[in-house]
C-alpha cells in the first residue's frame, strides 16, 4: 500500500500531467498514453542514490516484462531538491543503461521543479516546459518514440511551439500552475 507521501506525489505528478502536459498540449503523444492507462506512476520515497538507482533497475525491468506498460513515470519524492544532483543521477540512470545494452531500446526524458536549459537564465520561462511538482525520470520504449514521431506531421515544431508558448504564459503562470498542483 502506498504511503501518503506517495500518494500525494502522484496525485500532483497526475495534475501536472493533465493540466500542463496534456492540457497545454507540452506532449502531443501523451494524451493517447495517458487516457489508454499506459502510463506507470511509480514514487521513490529513498533518499540515497543507490536506492534511487536501483528503483530506476526494477523499473527498466517491469517495462521489460509487462508491454501494456508503454512509459513509466519514476517520481523522487526527498533527495533531489538540487538540480545539478537530480542531474548526476540521470547520467547514473543513463550510464545503468548503456551498461545493460537498453541504450536504443529505452529513453529518458528529465523533469525537475528548478529544471534549467543549458544556455537560458534560471528565471526563463522556456524553463518550465520541463518543470514538474516533483523531480521525474520518464522511461520510454524507444520503438513508441520513433512510430509517435513518424506519425507526427512535423516533431520540429514542438520545441519551438512550446518555448513561445511558455513565455507568452510567463514566469508568474507557471509558478502559480506548480505551487496549486504541488498543494
Amino acid at each position: 500500500m502506498a504511503s501518503e507521501l506517495s500518494a500525494n506525489i502522484e496525485r500532483a505528478t497526475r495534475a501536472w500531467l493533465e493540466e500542463a502536459v496534456i492540457g497545454l498540449n507540452l506532449c502531443p503523444f501523451a494524451r493517447r498514453e495517458y487516457e489508454g492507462g499506459r502510463v506507470r506512476f511509480v514514487v521513490c520515497e529513498d533518499a540515497k542514490t543507490e536506492e534511487m538507482l536501483l528503483n530506476f533497475a526494477a523499473e527498466l525491468e517491469r517495462l521489460e516484462r509487462d508491454p501494456s506498460i508503454e512509459t513509466t513515470l519514476l517520481i523522487f519524492a526527498q533527495g533531489l531538491d538540487d538540480f545539478y544532483d537530480f542531474l548526476d543521477l540521470l547520467e547514473m540512470a543513463h550510464g545503468w543503461l548503456n551498461d545493460q545494452s537498453l541504450e536504443g531500446v529505452y529513453q529518458l526524458a528529465s523533469f525537475h521543479p528548478r529544471y534549467q536549459f543549458e544556455g537560458t537564465s534560471k528565471n526563463d520561462p522556456s524553463n518550465y516546459t520541463n518543470r514538474s511538482p516533483w523531480p521525474i525520470i520518464h522511461l520510454l520504449r524507444e520503438a513508441s518514440v520513433e512510430g509517435a514521431v513518424a506519425a507526427h506531421p512535423d516533431t520540429a515544431q514542438i520545441p519551438e511551439r512550446n518555448v513561445a508558448m511558455a513565455r507568452e504564459k510567463g514566469d508568474e503562470f507557471w509558478r502559480e500552475l506548480l505551487t496549486r498542483i504541488r498543494q
